[in-house]
């Protein structure tokens, strides 16, 4: 157990830690997310901050509930994760992700108001985070869109999208556990660029379906291999970590080069880049709106890149007690472990 918080410590974010006691807080390290930036242009922005220059929050996003509260509440955070406001009480912001992307805000506005806001250091926050998104009216992801995926399995590369379901209920937080459910004997993994929709968007162009994106974020696929897909092997409850913010489009100049990254129990399992999907974030809501209403709120899974344990030599399955964290560039960093489903 010990093992597991020396990961949480040094590894997380600092505001999605858990937190045992208000006396811990206090010995938190500052400005862990600058870890979690690594090779981005922000980071080197955030390395030369001069001392005492205030760090404001910036558009992205998490939903969490402060400590003895039942109430779940909307806030934003600064890219080095030292300062967070809360915009579901001081702003006319709904409480909860879905009613926010579906006000419209303009971010450019929330901005230039976030410096007359109450901004909070964040270890002095108590709160416990909650996935950043809970309740959308879909969840579409895609099969085989990294060529090196494609290769680990010996087929040939689509030339037409496939897609799969998930279903809300399999929804998760960044710092919870997964159940290894006792039906599904082959559990996988697969960490992947999410796109949350901001706009309805019908048989909509490609050069015009980033338009319609609210922002990003990571997810954890997790799969029940032996298990036909339409039957639940996809939406098993627990089986979609993510999180631990969504990222607004405005942060992500590129969403076509982040890098990639699975590890399980130390060991790196999965790296890639989203420079080699094979349908691109664009194309796909493209695809995808031909032929249904794509609605603000909506999650689109872009695939994972090659090193799913099920097409390793041998395979290696996810079994309880395995820790498994992802990471993408510039969205942040998820760990969550795997449990017996009873625990």
């Amino acid at each position: 157990m010990s093992g597991l918080f020396h990961l949480l410590r040094t590894c997380i974010p600092k505001w999605c830690r858990p937190r045992p006691d208000r006396q811990s807080q206090k010995h938190l390290q500052h400005h862990i997310f600058r870890q979690l930036q690594t090779n981005h242009p922000t980071t080197q922005a955030l390395v030369a901050i001069r001392p005492g220059e205030q760090v404001l929050p910036k558009c992205r996003f998490m939903q969490y509930r402060r400590a003895n509260e039942h109430l779940k509440r909307l806030g934003m955070v600064s890219e080095d994760g030292s300062k967070m406001v809360e915009l579901s009480s001081i702003t006319c912001a709904a409480s909860n992700m879905m009613d926010f992307i579906q006000q419209r805000y303009c971010m450019d506005s929330l901005l230039d108001s976030v410096q007359f806001m109450t901004i909070e250091n964040v270890e002095s926050v108590d709160l416990r985070l909650l996935p950043p998104i809970d309740s959308p009216g879909k969840i579409i992801g895609i099969d085989c869109n990294y060529v090196d995926n494609c290769d680990e399995q010996h087929i040939s590369i689509p030339r037409e999208p496939s897609f799969h379901v998930k279903f809300a209920t399999s929804i998760t937080g960044a710092l919870d556990n997964i159940k290894a459910h006792s039906l599904a004997k082959h559990i996988d993994y697969g960490c992947q660029l999410a796109v949350v929709m901001g706009k309805k968007c019908r048989e909509v162009a490609p050069k015009e379906a980033l338009k319609h994106v609210f922002g990003f974020m990571v997810v954890q696929d997790i799969v029940a291999r032996d298990w036909n897909a339409l039957l639940g092997g996809h939406s098993m409850d627990t089986f979609l970590p993510l999180g631990p913010t969504i990222v607004h489009r405005c942060h992500v100049p590129d969403v076509n080069n982040l890098w990639i990254k699975t590890t399980i129990n130390g060991e790196q399992r999965q790296t890639g880049n989203t420079r080699n999907m094979i349908f691109k974030v664009d194309f796909l809501i493209h695809r995808l709106s031909q032929y249904l209403t794509l609605c603000p709120g909506d999650i689109i899974l872009t695939g994972t890149p090659a090193g799913a344990g099920a097409y390793r030599q041998p395979s290696s399955f996810l079994k309880p007690g395995d820790l498994i964290e992802s990471e993408i560039q510039n969205l942040g960093k998820m760990c969550n472990k795997v449990v017996n489903p009873y625990s």
